[in-house]
């Protein structure tokens, strides 16, 4: 087992395989996890997280069929659901987190549905924790939620070289929000098309002992859309640089994403930093961790959370982890160190605390 061992499972969970028969697979992901300082009172909160523990909780199926000459039709559809009350998430959708069929050949795949964006893919390798609890989505929930609906992909990989792009006439056609998991903006309309909107484009490249990528993700609004979107005119963007470099069994990763957003006309650029190490210390323990920083410009507003996890691999394909997440905010920000669920931010400018342990199951 490789460090990082958990890319495996989602690399499974998120891309198409060659195999001809149908195939069910999904993850199981549970945490207890305590955080300080909650609310104006400052109090303490105990809960099982819904969103995410060290992974989402997922089920999927997906096939590939041979077609002949190289080709084969593919196809995906997955669903996000919270563990802790057995309720879907993605604002609801049978088929949140993928519903997508295409065609794949040795030119790439070509996709057609909800799928993810290319900013997915090209923070894939560098960011250390990924979806963890406490992580990245904390600063900044779209990263953890960055799909498309209505939309068309690409993406193929040629000699270490991967190059991608989606295009996104409608975004999100559910209203969840405001929150990532539905914002409002279905978007496809023959008088305005240009509300609602998403397109990104990928390059990456890989060796066997490093990588770097780059990605572009763009967002229109339109009429009603939340997070202040409400307008075709108003955008969205996130550019991110980022690579990792492998030693034996230890692996660091950084890299930054800058974001323009119009729906936040006070501060609208914003750059999230992060640095991050994991290490295999044998084929049965690991320890990584991460650290992000999140800076608004011309503006005191700034978050820095520090990461570091634990993983104990009872086998290939169950876990035990424990995560302890600290947040700093400054000036009027409040973020909360957890995305595992809504409803603990502290109050502005404050510290945050969170200690998580709990166990995972892919199959």
């Amino acid at each position: 087992m490789q460090p990082r061992a958990i890319g495996p499972f989602l690399l499974a969970a998120c891309c198409c395989t060659a195999q001809a028969q149908p195939v069910v697979y999904g993850i199981v992901d549970v945490a207890v996890e305590h955080l300080t300082n909650v609310g104006l009172a400052g109090g303490g909160l105990t809960r099982v997280p819904g969103v995410t523990g060290s992974v989402p909780s997922r089920l999927g199926f997906r096939a590939a069929e041979d077609l002949g000459d190289g080709l084969r039709a593919v196809f995906t559809i997955e669903q996000g659901f919270a563990p802790d009350a057995g309720s879907l998430n993605q604002g609801g959708r049978a088929f949140g987190r993928q519903a997508f069929v295409g065609l794949s050949g040795n030119w790439g795949t070509l996709t057609l549905g909800r799928q993810y964006t290319m900013l997915v893919w090209s923070l894939f390798d560098a960011d250390i924790l990924g979806p963890n609890m406490h992580g990245m989505a904390s600063l900044d929930a779209y990263i953890a939620n960055a799909r498309a609906d209505n939309a068309v992909a690409y993406r193929g990989s040629f000699a270490g070289f991967t190059v991608g792009a989606t295009y996104s006439a409608g975004r999100d056609a559910v209203n969840a929000g405001p929150s990532p998991a539905g914002t409002n903006c279905p978007g496809e309309s023959a008088t305005d098309k240009k509300a609602c909107r998403e397109w990104s484009v990928l390059g990456k490249y890989d060796t066997n002992d490093w990588g770097v990528a780059f990605a572009v993700d763009e967002l229109r609004g339109g009429p009603g859309a939340f997070a202040g979107l409400s307008s075709s005119a108003m955008k969205d963007t996130r550019v991110t640089a980022n690579g990792y470099v492998k030693f034996g069994q230890a692996k660091l990763g950084a890299g930054l994403v800058r974001r323009d957003n119009d729906g936040n006309p006070a501060t609208p650029k914003s750059d999230l930093w992060f640095l991050g190490a994991s290490y295999l210390v044998n084929p049965l323990f690991m320890i990584d961790g991460e650290a992000f920083q999140l800076r608004y410009k011309n503006s005191g507003n700034r978050s820095t959370i520090g990461v570091a996890r634990m993983t104990y691999f009872l086998s290939k394909r169950t876990a035990l982890y424990a995560s302890l997440g600290h947040i700093d905010n400054a000036g009027t920000l409040n973020f909360s160190v957890s995305g595992g669920a809504g409803g603990s931010n502290p109050m502005a400018g404050g510290a945050q605390t969170a200690l998580a342990s709990g166990i995972r199951h892919t199959f």
